[in-house]
């Protein structure tokens, strides 16, 4: 007999896990489950291995709202994240909760019986089981975890060294003193080289373009003054509304005025390098601030690295690899022990899970957003997407917070269905995330689609977002609720 709940969560990462305490919390009468493909919490945290792997936003936004983070680093590593998810699980008493192991493959809605039937694959056995619930809550992220992307590079193969992803890292990989290339100026990119640089005979930071580099201080001096006077959730939530009015500020600022913005960073740049260094060709994007998603060093370290002479960076194109290293359009040949392809993800749309409304398969790309987290005509389903302009958490929550609210309104008026329904001729713009970035461009066609207005525009916008989600009306008149007769 197939068991039979009412909410059913995918993912046990920093949604998944955030969702399950919402649930517990807000609607203690709601039955859940939180499903994981892996045998591990913690989702990125747990996935990537690669060196110096951390957070790229302050742990005071991307912690919860519900528990303060009481660590002495803002800018938070891997094991230090992954210490506060399992804190959370274990002090929430979450883990009974979660099921490890269990890949969702198909969801089907019946709109006779008004619930979902789940078909779930057992990693270990290879067994296939069912699940029946009444809503699914997607929060298992936005790209691939069986592999990072990588582009075709001509002569990959003639290559004598290692070349590696960062999503494949493998830890006991021993890179000291040998010469590294580090293709891609990204987030990871960023992460990698100063780190590795530590040890390494030499790292080269490869790219195509530059990208905006803003360095940040890992400890946040004022909030761990402040706990030793005030209580940490108070400290917590003073520090945490903080940042969070400083980043929607800056990301504002940086709208309203991109080229001071664009001055203002390439000059401390320039302060952090020297007169000497060739700020114009290596950090100076040719796109606005915000266009793409900005990179955080803290402390500066990659620019630290690069004044002793451990890192470097090259900005050219690849015309192929060699038996030692890459030739480059310039002419000029970067040798090398070690490449690592820190080219960026495949990205990912509700994971690779199939849905079907009365055996009819879902395209996710032909619906509309609502409110950036449920799909026009898609019936008791909604997912977690954060925000690309601030901290992935605080998006997270207010999804959670949300769905709360709609499942405890529904319980309240004895509906079974909720559906997003937009009117006819509603105007889409297939720009979902409004950002530039090439991982986010080659994978358009696979997000959805959000329409020029409330609610069904993902507003990127926590401020207008807190007010939508936490207080706006359920009913809206843009959602339809039903009931079995």
């Amino acid at each position: 007999m197939n068991k039979k709940i009412d909410v059913l969560v995918v993912g046990a990462g920093l949604s998944g896990i955030g969702a399950g305490y919402h649930l517990q919390k807000k609607c203690p009468e709601t039955s859940f489950l939180i499903l994981e493909g892996r045998e591990n919490i913690g989702g990125t945290w747990d996935l990537f291995k690669y060196p110096g792997i951390r957070s790229d936003s302050d742990m005071y936004t991307l912690g919860y709202n519900f528990k303060p983070w009481k660590e002495q680093e803002a800018i938070a590593d891997a094991p230090s994240i992954l210490k506060y998810l399992n804190e959370t699980v274990e002090e929430f008493n979450l883990k009974s909760k979660i099921r490890f192991g269990k890949y969702v493959k198909k969801a089907r809605w019946s709109s006779d019986s008004n619930q979902w039937t789940v078909d779930i694959e057992d990693k270990k056995t290879g067994k296939f089981s069912q699940i029946l619930c009444s809503f699914i809550f997607m929060c298992s992220g936005y790209y691939s975890y069986k592999e990072g992307y990588t582009p075709h590079f001509e002569g990959k193969e003639n290559f004598k060294g290692d070349i590696i992803h960062p999503q494949k890292w493998d830890t006991s990989f021993d890179y000291s003193n040998k010469k590294i290339v580090v293709i891609g100026s990204g987030a990871t990119a960023v992460t990698i080289v100063p780190e590795m640089a530590k040890t390494a005979k030499h790292v080269t930071m490869l790219q195509r373009s530059p990208t905006y580099v803003v360095a940040a201080p890992e400890k946040d001096n004022l909030a761990n003054k402040l706990r030793k006077y005030l209580p940490l959730k108070f400290t917590y939530w003073l520090i945490r509304w903080r940042n969070i009015l400083r980043q929607q500020y800056y990301f504002h600022l940086c709208k309203k005025y991109p080229k001071g913005v664009k001055n203002v960073i390439i000059r401390e740049v320039k302060k952090k390098l020297g007169n000497d260094f060739d700020v114009k060709t290596h950090f100076t994007p040719k796109y606005n601030p915000w266009d793409q998603r900005m990179c955080l060093v803290p402390d500066g370290d990659l620019f630290e690295q690069i004044n002793q002479g451990k890192a470097s960076v090259v900005t050219d194109h690849i015309k192929n690899f060699t038996e030692n290293g890459l030739l480059l359009k310039s002419g000029k040949e970067l040798k090398a022990d070690v490449i690592i392809t820190a080219t960026g993800l495949n990205l990912e749309m509700l994971s690779t899970v199939e849905f079907f409304i009365d055996n009819k398969s879902v395209d996710i790309s032909k619906t509309v957003t609502y409110k950036g987290m449920m799909y026009s005509g898609i019936p008791n389903l909604a997912s977690t997407f954060g925000y690309t302009n601030a901290s992935w958490t605080l998006g997270a929550d207010l999804t959670s917070e949300y769905v709360c609210r709609v499942i405890n309104h529904m319980k309240r008026n004895n509906y079974d269905v909720v559906c997003p329904k937009p009117n006819i001729g509603i105007e889409a713009d297939p720009d979902y995330l409004n950002l530039t970035s090439g991982y986010i461009k080659r994978s358009l066609n696979i997000f959805p689609k959000q329409g020029k207005k409330a609610p069904w525009r993902n507003n990127q916008n926590y401020l207008i977002d807190i007010f939508q989600m936490k207080y706006g009306r359920i009913d809206d008149g843009e959602i339809s609720f039903e009931k079995i007769v």
